[in-house]
């Protein structure tokens, strides 16, 4: 029996993860086999990219991934990579809304925007007296009667009010997606405020429901394996980064005999008699199989002499631009010490900046002591204008909105500016159908090559992690 070849196009967090699955279920099986890993760029990782400067340790892309999500973690108690996690200070608790000029504290028992305890919801200055007012009609307002998707901006509207949907509810998911709530589709965000409303008919009463009478908290091996101090952080990171993570799935890989190939942007696939022809710029790659882990905007272009409609319904899974401006100080420069992970805005107030995390607050393992680490968002769905600035003119920008917003005059050690083009994917209204049409297709006229990554089933870390694995699982699981 010959060798079966299998490719992976694009080396982030999904493809890496998909070619250790592959990797790891054929050494157990004992059946050899092919894989090649080919990236566009010059690194292996993606969106995760960690820097070290000066004893800061900064993230260009995401900063932790989720907890309660197991992928992650199940991944790292493979790679032996438990002890090298950590988790949010317990300073970082707190987090804040820029309104009106002024920060103001999140109310406790906000669950993505949502209050669940109405002391703090009814004591904040976040809404009006008339906007609580409204808040509060979610307990006695009928449910939905017809079904189907709608925009995260309708249903809270809908349910909550305006003041709920633009001051807590979308600057909170701003930084997830970067995207228009009134654009965005529930059922493929956060399906469970769809089921909330369909079996509690009330927002509040389904997240008090779900806070009341939650899900096991432990359910993963992995995470049992956790320190007890680190199970109750909401989102973990590694000691060097998440950087850490890509580093060791690429050992394993070149261990396990993976043929990566970075600067290699793939063209277009062609069907053949028997698998695909990858077209690079410079050769023609036989394989048998192909995962096509990279972003809906990427799969278009490689897809689009081979299938009109399929190219066609992958252009219509948009993605955003984005920036992240990292600047480190001086402690000494801040007269009011920083308390808490950051800040969120919302549009309405107009300024270039969408949100801050202060990084060493948040990570404590990020700044030398004596020095802070910040780092601001700029740019979304209606703002793209920081696509077009230089460098200096973004850290001009920035600066601007943090001494407004802090009250503080101080001048960075250094700044770090991180720009990611087309990266983050907007899951629109029909998300869900516009999936399962690609899906069909490919079923249809391209077996046994599978789209996996942060255009189709989560963005987050975590999401991506689990649809690695699953790609390679579909492709093993099939006669090979």
């Amino acid at each position: 029996m010959s060798v079966k070849h299998i490719g992976v196009i694009g080396g982030g967090i999904t493809g890496l993860t998909a070619t250790y699955e592959l990797q790891k279920h054929f050494a157990r099986i004992g059946q050899p086999v092919r894989i090649t890993l080919l990236e566009k760029g010059g690194k292996l990782g993606g969106a995760i990219q960690t820097l070290k400067r000066d004893g800061f340790v900064i993230e260009k892309g995401p900063d932790s991934f989720l907890a309660r999500k197991p992928a992650v973690l199940d991944l790292s108690k493979d790679l032996d990579l438990m002890d090298h996690l950590v988790g949010m200070s317990p300073a970082a608790s707190k987090s804040y809304i820029y309104l009106n000029g002024r920060l103001h504290p999140m109310p406790a028992g906000l669950a993505m925007g949502i209050p669940t305890q109405m002391k703090p919801f009814i004591g904040t200055r976040l809404l009006s007296i008339p906007g609580k007012a409204r808040a509060a009609l979610d307990l006695v307002l009928p449910k939905k009667k017809t079904p189907g998707d709608e925009s995260l901006g309708s249903l809270i509207e809908r349910r909550l009010g305006s003041q709920v949907a633009d001051r807590l509810v979308g600057p909170i998911l701003a930084g997830i997606y970067a995207g228009d709530l009134h654009r965005l589709s529930t059922a493929a965000t956060f399906p469970q405020l769809q089921a909330m409303e369909e079996h509690n008919r009330s927002l509040i009463l389904g997240m008090v429901a779900a806070r009341n009478h939650p899900l096991p908290a432990m359910p993963d091996p992995a995470r049992m394996q956790l320190p007890p101090h680190l199970r109750g952080s909401m989102f973990l990171t590694y000691k060097g980064g998440l950087g850490t993570l890509v580093e060791r799935l690429a050992d394993a890989l070149q261990q396990a005999g993976t043929q990566i190939c970075l600067n290699s942007p793939v063209r277009q696939l062609s069907r053949q008699q028997e698998g695909y022809a990858i077209h690079l710029s410079d050769q023609t790659i036989q394989v048998d199989r192909i995962i096509l882990a990279v972003p809906a905007e990427q799969a278009q272009s490689i897809l689009q002499h081979a299938s009109t409609p399929l190219s066609s319904r992958l252009e219509q899974i948009p993605s955003v631009s984005v920036a992240n401006v990292v600047m480190a100080f001086d402690q000494a420069q801040f007269k009011r010490p920083l308390q808490g992970s950051g800040f969120v805005i919302p549009r309405q107030e107009g300024l270039f900046i969408t949100a801050c995390t202060w990084t060493s607050m948040k990570w404590s393992h990020t700044a030398p002591e004596g020095k802070v680490l910040l780092r601001a968002y700029v740019g979304h769905w209606a703002d793209q204008t920081h696509v077009q600035l230089t460098d200096q003119e973004l850290t001009h920008l920035v600066l601007k909105d943090l001494t407004r917003i802090l009250g503080e005059q101080a001048t960075p050690l250094f700044t770090e500016i991180s720009r990611h083009s087309e990266a983050m994917s907007q899951y629109l209204v029909g998300h869900v159908e516009r999936l399962q049409a690609i899906e069909d297709e490919l079923g249809g006229q391209f077996p046994n090559l599978v789209v996996a990554g942060r255009s189709y089933r989560g963005v987050g870390i975590p999401d991506c992690v689990a649809q690695g694995k699953a790609a390679a699982q579909r492709l093993y699981r099939t006669n090979l």
